[in-house]
């Protein structure tokens, strides 16, 4: 499958991968502060932003999506960072390629099974039919029924909508696939081998992603890995940029 992406900036690459129901612009401006030192390259993954839609979605074919993406680039090593989803599809991608990873970011995620925890942006996202939708608002007060004052959730689906010529509104991301996987997106990262590179994990200290006993299973898959916390909710990056920015150069140029 070959995944839409962009290239900001030039010298080592970057891999970033983005989470459920995102898209590689959520990570531009990230970029934008990275570019002077990395090739920094965004991806839409399987079925989200402009990349192909596929019914089949787990891990082990998001894996060979980007290994694929790295063939096509002709990129023969990199630095990988993924948040939330997209750190489970590094971790991944991670385990089955490590002689194409120099160094490995996980963002508010760890490798774990988890349970389901987006029950009420799925009844909201179900609840819409775009079609039917005229103006955007439509959207966003159908959004406030079912996720309250949530802003930040509800601005970063609003982000998935795009407006037809012939009228109307489309979801970017499949979302009916995306549901009806979910569960498999929530299982974990499992591999009978190890990556002994260096790996860093970035959480948010007002997330309860990464949790202190999932330590002990990281490091089973990752032994040189470390760990920190930033003031910030699940979206680290979003909500500390130039900290998160300062935190991955600091973790890649060591």
């Amino acid at each position: 499958m070959k995944l839409n992406h962009k290239i900001f900036g030039s010298g080592h690459p970057l891999i970033i991968l983005h989470g459920l129901f995102g898209m590689l612009d959520n990570w531009r401006t990230i970029a934008r502060m990275l570019e002077d030192k990395y090739q920094c390259i965004l991806v839409d993954l399987r079925n989200h932003g402009r990349s192909p839609r596929n019914s089949e979605m787990n891990y082990k074919v998001m894996a060979e999506d980007i290994h694929e993406l790295m063939e096509h680039l002709r990129i023969e090593h990199a630095f990988v960072l993924g948040h939330s989803m997209g750190g489970k599809v590094a971790m991944q991608f991670t385990l089955t390629y490590p002689e194409l990873v120099d160094k490995l970011i996980v963002v508010d995620i760890s490798p774990k099974k988890y349970p389901i925890v987006h029950k009420s942006e799925i009844k909201a996202i179900q609840s819409i039919d775009p079609a039917q939708i005229n103006e955007r608002n439509e959207a966003e007060k159908i959004l406030t029924q079912f996720l309250g004052d949530d802003q930040a959730t509800i601005q970063f689906l609003m982000k998935n909508l795009t407006r037809l010529p012939e009228g109307g509104f489309e979801w970017k991301a499949n979302m009916p696939v995306l549901i009806s996987n979910y569960d498999q997106l929530m299982e974990p990262i499992e591999s009978t081998s190890i990556f002994d590179k260096p790996v860093l994990f970035i959480r948010g200290d007002r997330s309860e992603s990464v949790k202190e006993e999932d330590w002990e299973s990281i490091l089973v898959l990752f032994p040189r890995a470390q760990l920190t916390t930033l003031p910030a909710g699940h979206w680290v990056h979003a909500d500390q940029p130039e900290m998160f920015k300062n935190t991955v150069v600091s973790f890649l140029d060591s």
